[in-house]
């Protein structure tokens, strides 16, 4: 089986992440795809993320939501630093019998040159892009690379959920509505 990898914080999973995953689940080539919650991202220094159970419990609701998306906590038990290439190839040792390849949106191809590896996970895993406002995709993708055509886009960030709900603003819409009743059940990132 072909399993898109989908990696991020998810400081919360919002509407744009949950549309990438459902899109690349019916259409991305791939038989299913795995929200792989992240420890710490080591391009983003100085930013602490919501503890990984928060984080992985809304992924799961929002892969409840997605025929052919599941969850995975499986990078939150691998040491730090969290660098995608070892946690592919952890998937790799663990899950044998399955083909793993890698899901970006365009904003991380940007700056994919400064990921540990990123040759070797083109090379070893294979990568697909899923086209995201404002940042170009590759008209002629390397050998490895695909680029997913068009695909449902939302202006949206994790990083605009946390301010709005410390600004006490009202979520719904920007993070599925079971991600927002978890939020609020749990009192997170409020000031």
């Amino acid at each position: 089986m072909r399993v898109g990898i989908y990696s991020g914080s998810f400081d919360p999973i919002h509407t744009g992440h949950a549309m990438v995953a459902n899109y690349c689940a019916q259409w991305g080539n791939v038989d299913e795809v795995w929200l792989m919650v992240s420890r710490l991202n080591p391009l983003k220094e100085g930013t602490e993320p919501t503890d990984g159970l928060h984080r992985l419990r809304m992924a799961k609701l929002v892969a409840e939501n997605c025929r052919g998306v599941k969850a995975s906590g499986f990078e939150l038990s691998l040491p730090l630093p969290s660098y995608t290439y070892v946690t592919l190839c952890r998937l790799r040792e663990q899950f044998p019998e399955h083909d793993f390849t890698l899901i970006i949106g365009s904003d991380n191809w940007a700056n994919f040159g400064r990921w540990r590896d990123a040759h070797k996970i083109i090379k070893e895993f294979g990568i697909i892009i899923y086209p995201r406002p404002g940042f170009d995709v590759p008209n002629d993708p390397p050998h490895g690379v695909e680029v997913l055509g068009n695909g449902p886009t939302a202006h949206i960030s994790s990083t605009f959920v946390r301010e709005a709900m410390a600004d006490g603003a009202n979520i719904n819409y920007f993070v599925p509505a079971v991600v927002a009743e978890y939020i609020y059940e749990h009192g997170l990132y409020k000031q």
